[in-house]
C-alpha cells in the first residue's frame, strides 16, 4: 500500500493553543513511517509546518504520490498533545484542498482519541485513530475491514463505530527514527531553551512515554498515558544519528522525565546538550549533578502550587515541602543553565507568597512563571470531575468553560481568542 503521513500547516490566530507554535519534528509520523515500511508498504512523509510548505504545495505533493491511504495528525507534535489547540481548522482545511485524492482518510491526535465520533464528524475522514497511533496506521494499512482494527471509529453505513479504548503502544521496542538532512538542517529551534541562541540544528526525541502519576490538569487520560522507558539501544542509536546530522541540543518530549543512570552516563561525553520536563521532588541532589553532567541545559518542573493543599488539589501526589521543593530548585539551577518552575492558577494560592517566592527564585537565577489558568481538556480528570466523560461537545463545553472563568490568558496565547465554533466553521457538523 502507498502511505502518505501529513503533519499539515499550522496557525494559531485566534486560538488559545499552549504549546510552542515553531515546528518540532513529527514523531509520530517518523514511527507509523519506520512501522509501515518494515512491513513492506511505500510512505511519503510531508511536513508542511517544519518545511514551510504553503497548503496548496503539501496537497500537490501527497496528490502526486497517488497514496491508498493518507494519515493527517490533529496536533501540531506529540509533544503537545496534551495541550492541543481544541480547533480541529488546520487538518480540515488540508482534507478539504485534498478534495478525496488521498485515498483512504485517516486522522489521528488527541481529538479523535477522547471525543471519536465528534472528531471523525468534523474532520469528514474515513478512520479516526484513538490514542497512540503508529501501530494502529500499521494496522489499517494491512487490514481491509475496519471492524477488526482495533481502537479506531469509522462510519458504517448511518452509524459511526468504535472498535475499542485508546491504544497504548509497546513503545519500549521502537526503532531508531531517522530525518531527512534537509529537515535537520532547517530545524533552527531548540524548544526551551533560553541559556543561549541557537547556532546548531535542535531535534526532539523520547526517551519515555506516559508518566506514573495523575495530577487533575493533565490531559493524558486518553493516550500516552502508562509509563514506558523506551530501550536504551535504539534510543542511542537515534541519538547517535542525530549528532551525525550536526545536532547539537534535543529536547526529550517525555511526559515526564524520570532519573534513568545509565541514560545519563551514556550522555557523558556524547557533546550533547538537551532540554527536559521533570517534577524534581523526584531527583536527588546527587542525580541532579549528574544530569547536568550529562549535558542538561534546561528543566522544565512543575511545581504548580506552593501550598501543600493546592499541591494535594491538584493530585500531585508531591512528598516535599516547598522550602525543600525551592532548595531542589536552586540545586538544579547551580547544575544546569536554565530552570523554570511552573506554576498554575489554583483557588487559594496567595499573590504576596507567589510573588516573594519568585523574587527568591529570580535572585538565586531560577525562572517561575506568573500561575498560568488552567484549560479542562476532555483528556484530563478535572474535565471529568466537572462534566462527566466527554461526549461530542466536549470540546466546546471546555472551550465556552475556559474563556468564561479568565480575563486574561498566558503571555503565550493570542490577544483575541475566538470561540470555537467560529474557528472550526469550516468543519463538517
Amino acid at each position: 500500500m502507498r502511505v502518505a503521513l501529513v503533519n499539515p500547516p499550522w496557525r494559531f490566530d485566534g486560538s488559545i493553543y499552549f504549546g510552542c507554535r515553531e515546528p518540532h519534528l513529527p514523531l509520530e509520523l517518523g514511527y507509523s513511517k519506520a512501522l509501515l515500511e518494515a512491513a513492506g508498504h511505500t510512505v511519503l512523509m510531508v511536513d508542511a509546518h517544519l518545511c514551510a510548505l504553503p497548503l496548496a504545495e503539501a496537497v500537490a505533493e501527497v496528490v502526486a504520490f497517488r497514496p491508498d491511504m493518507t494519515v493527517v495528525t490533529t496536533a501540531p507534535s506529540y509533544l503537545f498533545w496534551r495541550c492541543a489547540q481544541p480547533e480541529l481548522r488546520i487538518p480540515r482545511e488540508f482534507l478539504l484542498a485534498l478534495d478525496g485524492r488521498g485515498g483512504r482518510t485517516v486522522a489521528v491526535g488527541p481529538h479523535g482519541s477522547a471525543t471519536p465520533a465528534a472528531a471523525l464528524r468534523k474532520l469528514g475522514v474515513d478512520v479516526v485513530v484513538r490514542g497512540e497511533c503508529e501501530e494502529i496506521v500499521a494496522r489499517l494499512a494491512g487490514e481491509g475491514d475496519l471492524a477488526h482494527v482495533p481502537a479506531i471509529a469509522f462510519r458504517d453505513g448511518s452509524e459511526i463505530r468504535v472498535t475499542g479504548a485508546p491504544h497504548a503502544g509497546a513503545f519500549a521496542t521502537l526503532p531508531a527514527l531517522r530525518w531527512p538532512d534537509s529537515w535537520i538542517a532547517r530545524h533552527h529551534h531548540h524548544h526551551h531553551r533560553f541559556d543561549a541562541q541557537p547556532a546548531v540544528p535542535g531535534a526532539e526525541v523520547e526517551a519515555s512515554r506516559g508518566c506514573p502519576y495523575s495530577c487533575s490538569f493533565c490531559a493524558k487520560i486518553d493516550f500516552r498515558d502508562a509509563y514506558r522507558r523506551r530501550a536504551l539501544p535504539p534510543l542511542l542509536d537515534e541519538l547517535d544519528g542525530l549528532i551525525a546530522q550536526g545536532v547539537g541540543y534535543v529536547y526529550f518530549i517525555d511526559e515526564i522525565f524520570l532519573p534513568q543512570r545509565a541514560l545519563l552516563e551514556a550522555l557523558v561525553g556524547r557533546n550533547l546538550q538537551f532540554g527536559i520536563q521533570t517534577r524534581l521532588d523526584l531527583w536527588k541532589p546527587e542525580m541532579l549533578d549528574l544530569l547536568g553532567a550529562a549535558g542538561c541545559v534546561s528543566i522544565e518542573a512543575g511545581v504548580e502550587s506552593l501550598t501543600p493543599e493546592g499541591r494535594a488539589a491538584l493530585d500531585k501526589n508531591c512528598r516535599m515541602s516547598t522550602e525543600e521543593l525551592t532548595e531542589r530548585l536552586l540545586h538544579a539551577k547551580r547544575r544546569v543553565p536554565f530552570v523554570q518552575a511552573n506554576l498554575i492558577k489554583t483557588p487559594g494560592d496567595d499573590p504576596a507568597m507567589i510573588a516573594a517566592w519568585r523574587e527568591t527564585l529570580r535572585h538565586g537565577g531560577v525562572w517561575a512563571n506568573d500561575p498560568v489558568p488552567l484549560y479542562p481538556y476532555p483528556s484530563s480528570p478535572d474535565y471529568r470531575r466537572l462534566w462527566g466523560a466527554p461526549d461530542d461537545e466536549a470540546w466546546e463545553r471546555a472551550h465556552t468553560h475556559y474563556l468564561a472563568q479568565f480575563s486574561t490568558l498566558s503571555d503565550i496565547q493570542d490577544d483575541r481568542v475566538v470561540p470555537l465554533p467560529e474557528l472550526e466553521a469550516g468543519c463538517c457538523r
